[in-house]
């Protein structure tokens, strides 16, 4: 991993990328924000620092725990999740660059037959547009139109999920702040705030404390890096036919809301470059299935969970 090399803050991009955030809340949407944002610097002497190709594998596997609702249990289960992306950086100007790319996640729950989803997935676009400095992105907005879907991709199965950030100095060289938003046609709420502050305490510890991904991070050298951090995970999907055991939940084409927040500890390996792989487990305490547009929802009791990662720029 590369350490996070701060210079003087330019205005100009900072300036930009505020111009950007207040015209899209002005015009109003929804989801995640501020998990990208990391110091701005200043411009780098020659973008050829900055990755073009991004490509980017993880798997987690959260194990058994109990489904249950209003009423009582509904079973018990296991779930993986993979996902899989490829990005392509174009240059526009100075550290300014457009992002295209394409992105598959899914969902696969095994356990009890409780009428639930068996999986949830989605293939879409990456379309962003950011300031980049040593493969950071500072500040940005981006866009991941697609359908996000159960088994059948259908014309009300696509959404436009959306995030934009900014990065602003507090403290020279020192503190950090993040703003941010997001949001989408499916999302509840349909807009959501995110951000936080990034503390630099030495060249080696720092604290991302931005939301949805706040860690606590310690890079021993250029090989090694240690988290101690959380994820808010929640994401939008058009289902099928959801008949469980309990009448208040049976819908049909509805629209579920799935969330995950666990924390845990993990480590990042850089030395086979441009790989880095990361291993980290934990706990997964709240794992929601939210049919609020029904007003219905499933839950399941708190499970550990290990992730692997495989990253690659260049």
């Amino acid at each position: 991993m590369k350490k996070i090399k701060l210079r003087k803050i330019s205005r100009a991009p900072i300036i930009l990328g505020l111009s950007i955030l207040i015209l899209v809340l002005g015009a109003g949407s929804a989801a995640q924000a501020g998990e990208e944002a990391l110091p701005l610097p200043s411009p780098s002497p020659t973008p050829s620092e900055n990755s073009h190709e991004l490509f980017n594998y993880e798997t987690t596997y959260t194990l058994h725990s109990d489904f249950y609702d209003d009423q009582g249990k509904l079973g018990h289960g296991d779930s993986i999740y993979n996902d899989f992306s490829y990005a392509h950086r174009f240059l526009v100007t100075g550290n300014w660059y457009f992002r295209a790319g394409v992105e598959y996640e899914r969902f696969d729950f095994n356990g009890t037959d409780n009428g639930l989803p068996d999986h949830l997935q989605t293939i879409h676009g990456l379309l962003a547009f950011e300031y980049i400095v040593h493969d950071h992105a500072g500040a940005g907005i981006e866009i991941d139109p697609g359908p996000y879907f159960e088994n059948r991709i259908t014309g009300d199965s696509v959404d436009v999920p959306w995030k934009v950030w900014v990065t602003f100095p507090l403290k020279k060289d020192k503190i950090f702040g993040v703003i941010g938003a997001g949001g989408a046609l499916y999302q509840n709420p349909i807009v959501a705030p995110g951000g936080g502050l990034i503390w630099l305490f030495t060249d080696k510890v720092r604290l991302e404390g931005v939301f949805p991904k706040p860690a606590l991070v310690y890079n021993p050298n250029d090989d090694w890096e240690f988290r101690i951090g959380g994820n808010l995970f929640f994401e939008s999907y058009r289902t099928d036919n959801v008949i469980t055991p309990e009448k208040k939940l049976q819908v049909h084409n509805a629209v579920v809301q799935y969330s995950e927040e666990r924390a845990g500890f993990q480590a990042t390996y850089s030395h086979f470059k441009p790989f880095d792989i990361t291993l980290d487990a934990g706990y997964t305490f709240k794992r929601d299935f939210d049919f609020f547009r029904a007003e219905a929802s499933a839950k399941l009791d708190p499970a550990p969970y290990v992730r692997l990662a495989i990253e690659a720029k260049f």
